[in-house]
């Protein structure tokens, strides 16, 4: 919100000698944040002054109407001006800018010779001011004196303050809030704008028949004004308030509302009475209907929606916007000024639903003043009346729902025993009144205060809004700022430091780690080939998504992280290596059966609806995946490149392994969404862990991803802790290299053949790496040969040719047992 500081100072009694920079700090003192501060005494530089236009004389010799005026500025001589515009007559008193000065956007002036006249100076309009957005012609001022400087006159001698105002101070969404929060802050008099209006009783009878058929609208007045000009020109200082705070001029029955609605912070809405039939009806709206609002847009209405209507259907969007058939029209006589109270809930669901957000409907959804209403029309109609010459009815509609504002009961010690700050109770009470709470006479029992809140606070509903109201205002300065002790402990959990040792390796290995939204699409199941049994598609649905399109947590990382790489590769990346390590969800066991737990919000919820609570709840393990495309070594001037296969793949599955500190062992495999024979599924313990390998065709294809794209996932909570590691002996004895070739069947995996290479050389082995795999008709049919190198390595001796032999004899031997190895000959 825009908020001159002369209109602040209407109804804040700021000090004389308040800077801009003391002002600042105490509009955030307040909690109010300062987005920008818009002098408005720089914009333009010298000589800047009020002029009478003396004579004028018509240059017809020219493609276009040229003016030649000569203009008094309070100097001996009147200043030639050439000038283009044509509506101001001879005697109009005018905005000059003279040679020297400079206007906005660094339009210097100086005098020149132009269409054979000397012009010496320049007759402004309100847009070369920069003051509004008119351009149709110069000002023409009501009043002034000759050659008196006029930035006061067109407003460039203020400053303004836009500032952004949170939910929980929707009050501050008018220069009446932001007004009493200043004058406490400064501790100045503060003058209550809605003082201006006597709030006159409802009558017996209507200004126009209405009636009120919704619980969402809790008030409901209005007030008419007959025989009024609506569209005439508004005074002066309203449009200069209006253009100051953002908002364009139009007519003196919008204006007025929209004049009020920024001061009292109480929207309002104008009605072309003559348009109206029959009367007003405020309900729900029907299946089917549309309204045309003031944005010229056709909006379909849901049953939600609140409206006005008369006996031609819907004439207002309530809350949020008006329509066209009942706008103010420049024939407008008769009006009808309405303003109301409606439910906050229903107008921001109203706002979002049509994806319109008004001026009326961010401070109707903040919680407007109720108390206002008939005040704010009675305001409106008085405007009316002094500046466009009409009558004012004499009805008083008021249609009043409205219900008692619930006390809260709050310990008078709560506010220091939550902040700490030894507030004594005079000051509690002073800091409630100061937020426009009642203490209410007689009240004040021990150690309890019974507060009622203002009509303007709907904010305020239980006894921690009235704490922080009382640390607000009494000066978030006095809380002693202090670094709170750090709780001994151990530091991370064996998992976390797990979950950062894998995130370290893959990050080591050039992989890049992305977060992606645990939300997925109903059909991502569908794209990722997944079979009718898998479990992973009976996917946890959230009630209330972020988005309507990915309403099911997902069940494998790999379902969110492909959204990550399908940006990338749309913004033209075509080489990838991304990983991700976050939770999957997995419904509870017996979920179907399980009764949905509605917990409350008033009060702690019963310990038996927080177990149930807790039963419903998904099982979350950790996952991490990574996915890699495009090109694993890029292609040089010495060497070809090579894609990325399978391989890649089950070698970041091993790093993952490794940095986990557990063995991993690697089987042919088969599982969605990978190919079914590139696939490598990942075993520790025996136990299936994860898979890796490239997708399937079908997938990349439906996913729009590139051919032979390679992932793998594995899950980090299945992978058992590893206990504390003894430190390695090293040994400075050298190491024994032996090579040993096995012939084993072709369906035995290389992997199972190690492993028990591995158990059968013993504590001997340091490192063992399969080098070969051989296939020849000689070592027979569906037969295949692997060579291992064996590094064998004592720590108390250089170990001898015969002890090496035998290590490789009681390795190959439990080979032979396990897999009907042979040596090969």
């Amino acid at each position: 919100m825009r908020i001159p500081v002369s209109w602040l100072a209407e109804y804040a009694a700021l000090p004389a000698d308040l800077s801009t920079a003391d002002l600042d700090a105490a509009l955030v003192e307040c909690g109010l944040e300062v987005e920008e501060v818009d002098d408005l005494r720089g914009r333009v530089t010298g000589p800047l002054v009020v002029g009478r236009v003396a004579s004028i004389e018509e240059l017809t010799e020219f493609k276009k109407p040229i003016r030649h005026c000569w203009v008094e500025v309070g100097e001996a001589e009147p200043r030639s001006i050439i000038c283009g515009a044509r509506n101001f007559a001879e005697g109009d008193l005018v905005v000059v800018a003279l040679p020297g000065a400079e206007l906005p956007g660094g339009f210097r002036i100086a005098s020149r010779k132009t269409y054979g006249r000397l012009s010496d100076g320049m007759i402004c309009s309100a847009r070369e001011l920069g003051v509004s957005d008119d351009h149709e012609g110069i000002i023409v001022l009501p009043e002034g004196t000759v050659g008196e400087d006029a930035r006061a006159v067109v407003g460039l001698d203020d400053v303004v303050f836009e500032l952004a105002i949170t939910p929980d101070m929707g009050y501050c969404f008018s220069v009446r809030g932001i007004a009493r929060e200043v004058a406490h802050r400064l501790g100045v008099a503060f003058t209550d704008p809605a003082a201006k209006a006597k709030e006159e009783p409802a009558t017996g009878s209507q200004p126009f028949p209405i009636a009120v058929e919704t619980e969402g609208c809790t008030r409901f007045t209005a007030r008419a004004v007959h025989n009024v000009d609506a569209n005439a020109e508004s005074p002066e200082w309203l449009a200069k308030r209006l253009v100051q705070a953002g908002m364009r001029p139009i007519g003196l029955a919008v204006d007025v509302t929209n004049y009020l609605m920024l001061e009292l912070g109480h929207p309002l809405h104008a009605f072309d009475l003559d348009a109206l039939k029959e009367g007003l009806v405020v309900r729900q709206a029907r299946p089917g209907e549309v309204l045309k609002t003031l944005d010229d847009v056709e909006r379909r209405l849901d049953p939600e929606d609140m409206v006005i209507c008369d006996a031609t259907g819907p004439l207002s969007l309530a809350g949020v916007m008006g329509g066209q058939s009942s706008e103010v029209e420049p024939h407008t006589r008769n009006v009808l000024i309405e303003a109301a109270h409606w439910n906050p809930t229903a107008i921001a669901r109203t706002s979002r639903r049509h994806r319109l957000s008004s001026e009326a409907s961010k401070r109707y959804e903040r919680g407007a003043d109720a108390a206002l209403s008939l005040l704010a029309a009675q305001r409106a109609a008085d405007l009316l009346v002094e500046y466009g010459g009409g009558t004012l009815a004499p009805e008083v509609a008021d249609i009043d729902h409205r219900g008692p504002i619930a006390p809260i009961a709050i310990p008078v010690d709560l506010p220091a025993r939550t902040v700490g700050v030894d507030y004594g109770r005079a000051t509690v009470v002073a800091m409630l009144e100061a937020a426009g709470c009642t203490v209410e006479s007689g009240t004040v029992d021990g150690d309890v205060l019974t507060v009622v809140p203002a009509s303007w606070r709907p904010d305020l509903t239980d006894p921690a809004d009235l704490v922080e109201e009382v640390v607000r205002l009494h000066g978030y300065a006095h809380v002693p700022s202090a670094t709170p002790r750090a709780i001994a402990g151990t530091g991370l959990t064996s998992a976390q430091r797990r979950r950062r040792r894998v995130a370290r390796a893959l990050a080591d290995n050039g992989f890049v780690e992305t977060y992606t939204f645990p939300f997925v699409s109903r059909d991502r199941a569908d794209e990722l080939g997944l079979d009718a049994k898998d479990p992973q598609r009976e996917a946890v649905a959230v009630l209330n998504p972020l988005d309507d399109a990915a309403p099911l947590l997902r069940a494998t990382v790999l379902a969110s992280l492909v959204n990550a790489v399908r940006v990338n590769l749309a913004r033209g990346a075509k080489d990838l290596a991304v990983f991700e390590e976050g939770l999957v969800f997995q419904p509870a066991e017996g979920w179907t059966e399980l009764d949905v737990v509605t917990l409350p919000v008033s009060k702690r919820p019963e310990d038996e609806a927080i177990a149930a609570a807790i039963r419903r709840l998904p099982v979350q393990p950790r996952h991490v995946a990574a996915v890699l495309c495009g090109q694993a070594v890029p292609a040089g001037v010495d060497a070809a490149g090579r894609a990325v296969d399978w391989a890649d793949a089950v070698e970041a599955a091993e790093v993952v392994a490794e940095a986990a500190g557990v063995v991993l062992e690697t089987a042919q495999g088969e599982a969605a969404p990978w190919h079914p024979g590139r696939c490598a599924e990942l075993r520790v313990d025996g136990a299936v862990v994860g898979h890796a390998g490239e997708l399937h065709p079908e997938v990349c294809a439906r996913l729009g991803l590139p051919r032979r794209t390679a992932a793998m996932e594995l899950d980090l909570t299945a992978l058992p802790l590893p206990d504390l590691a003894p430190a390695p002996v090293v040994s400075h004895f050298p190491a024994t290299l032996i090579d040993v070739a096995v012939v084993v069947d072709e369906a035995v995996p290389a992997g199972n053949v190690g492993e028990a290479l591995r158990e059968g050389a013993g504590e001997l082995l340091d490192s063992l790496r399969l080098f070969d795999v051989y296939r020849d008709a000689k070592l027979g049919e569906g037969r295949k040969s692997l060579a291992f190198k064996l590094e064998l390595r004592a720590n108390d001796r250089t170990l001898t040719n015969e002890e090496g032999v035998a290590v490789r004899d009681a390795a190959v031997a439990v080979a032979a047992e396990r897999f009907g190895a042979g040596l090969r000959e």
